[in-house]
């Protein structure tokens, strides 16, 4: 299975990112727009996981222990791709979600996991391939309290990309 660990959001913060995408795809002229229901905070990409792995990060995953936080968009952003940039709502970088992103990769890399460590820039894809003219622009913040992570599964079904969560940590 291709799984990672995310924040998944309450449907009002849901709300306000998809009037985000909406917004990106009326300016647009090509967009591989995300689903309402696969907007999500990646915390850790883990890639194709066995059965053996999948039950080392829920092992993992019971042992982080974390305050409730506030996750704050604040902004639409890109990253530059050539055939089109991806689009992004990006997050404040507040010190609980970067000290829950840092132990639990941590944590996974210990437990064996090879995981990419470039710097954490919390974001929310709202769109691959995008094609626009519209430049990143601040928006008002909004967002809710993260008192949850999920171990998410990626998968084709019927040629739509959906995300299951699969196991949930409430330890917060």
């Amino acid at each position: 299975m291709r799984l990672f660990v995310a924040i998944n959001f309450n449907d009002d913060t849901r709300t306000q990112l998809l009037d985000l995408r909406d917004e990106l795809r009326s300016c647009s002229e090509y967009g591989n727009f995300s689903l309402p229901e696969n907007l999500h905070l990646t915390l850790a990409f883990l890639g194709e996981c066995d059965l053996k792995q999948i039950a080392a990060v829920k092992a993992v995953m019971d042992t982080v222990v974390f305050e409730p936080f506030e996750a704050q968009v604040k902004a639409v952003g890109r990253f530059r791709r050539d055939g089109g940039d991806i689009w992004w709502a990006g997050l404040y970088a507040s010190k609980p979600l970067l000290d829950l992103q840092r132990v639990l990769t941590d944590k996974l890399i210990t437990a064996g996991f090879v995981l990419d460590r470039r710097e954490y820039k919390p974001h929310i894809t709202l769109g691959r391939k995008v094609e626009t003219t519209a430049v990143p622009w601040q928006i008002e913040p909004f967002g809710e309290t993260v008192s949850c992570i999920d171990l998410m599964k990626s998968e084709r079904i019927n040629g739509k990309l959906t995300y299951t969560a699969i196991y949930k940590n409430h330890k917060a």
